[in-house]
């Protein structure tokens, strides 16, 4: 839980993830376990195993949602262009950072235009959208000419902040525990491989993907040796869903289609084997590195699990015990056979 503290405090928009690859860089590095940056920006850790003919490959991303400047507005407030999948209604009264192509960084706050109900009547029928929606740069900026003068322009990026919060019940909420649950989990099961030097069945490489969030974070960097391809990653709570936030949601279909079939039953026998709260769900507007992979060509069994995650793609939370049982499945998984 302290690892994921940390994880989603450092901000990490789609396209600007170079601080938080160098954080799980420089944690793996302390462990002994030697990685390498694929051409995207992405982090790869390998595990050698007995077998390295039939490999695995487990992702996770550590990307997150977020936006960039789309335009400097003459009041000097600024225009947002979205990165990712979300709603601007999700953000609206957030705090977010705005990061300069120098590396300078303000803060500031994600409003509607018509905020103030002293001023404008109708605001709370005014639609949030690009038009509507801005931000208040935490600076004494009168004029576009003003904010130019701090260094900020078109395309810098803008974070969100996390609000994180671990509660005494077990939750923690926060924004981006899509994906950094997951990410914390594999770092963890990292960890626990290198400290009681567990010899895996088969070579297992953890790909730490930095584009999911746009649609193609997993679909490289996959060695041909590789047959299964697992990704982790956070199962959808709402209405008809089955997903929680105590269990793991292991996904048999999303927006992509169905998941390898074999990979699946196995998945749930190995958690009704050890114990392990699960859940089978369908996600329908959703896809995952391991879709992006297959959509990509690559000849490979692939399956997707996660802790359940409430909210998503908003102000998100799960609990404790969700985490612990996707660990634990994960944890028996790599010491597995390759399904034939």
């Amino acid at each position: 839980m302290s690892l994921l503290k940390d994880l989603v405090s450092t901000p990490s928009p789609t396209g600007n993830t170079y601080q938080v690859i160098a954080f799980v860089e420089n944690f793996l590095q302390e462990l002994g376990i030697q990685t390498r940056r694929s051409r995207k920006g992405g982090l790869i850790a390998t595990i050698n195993g007995e077998d390295s003919i039939r490999q695995r490959m487990l992702t996770a991303h550590v990307d997150t949602l977020g936006a960039m400047v789309k335009e400097i507005k003459p009041s000097g407030r600024l225009k947002m262009d979205l990165i990712g999948g979300f709603k601007f209604n999700s953000i609206e009264g957030e705090y977010c950072q705005i990061e300069t192509s120098s590396g300078k960084t303000y803060t500031g706050t994600i409003l509607m235009h018509q905020t103030s109900v002293h001023v404008y009547k109708n605001a709370e029928k005014a639609e949030r959208n690009q038009e509507n929606i801005e931000v208040r740069i935490d600076e004494k900026v009168n004029n576009a000419e003003d904010v130019r003068g701090l260094g900020i322009e078109v395309g810098d990026f803008i974070s969100f902040a996390p609000r994180v919060q671990i509660t005494p019940s077990g939750f923690i909420k926060s924004r981006h525990l899509d994906d950094k649950a997951s990410v914390a989990i594999l770092l963890e099961l990292l960890k626990q491989i290198k400290i009681e030097n567990l010899r895996l069945p088969h070579t297992t490489h953890f790909l730490i993907s930095n584009n999911e969030e746009i649609g193609y974070g997993g679909n490289s960097n996959i060695p041909p040796e590789t047959v299964e391809y697992l990704a982790v990653d956070m199962g959808a709570i709402g209405d008809g869903q089955a997903t929680d936030e105590y269990t793991v949601s292991i996904c048999v279909k999303d927006a992509s289609g169905p998941y390898h079939y074999g990979l699946r039953k196995k998945l749930v026998q190995l958690a009704e084997a050890n114990q392990i709260d699960y859940k089978l769900d369908i996600y329908p507007y959703y896809g995952s590195d391991a879709s992006a992979a297959i959509r990509s060509g690559h000849d490979i069994v692939h399956g997707l699990i996660g802790p359940g995650i409430d909210a998503s793609h908003a102000f998100e939370r799960t609990h404790r015990s969700s985490i612990e049982n996707t660990a634990k499945l994960l944890y028996h998984y790599v010491q597995t056979e390759i399904i034939q």
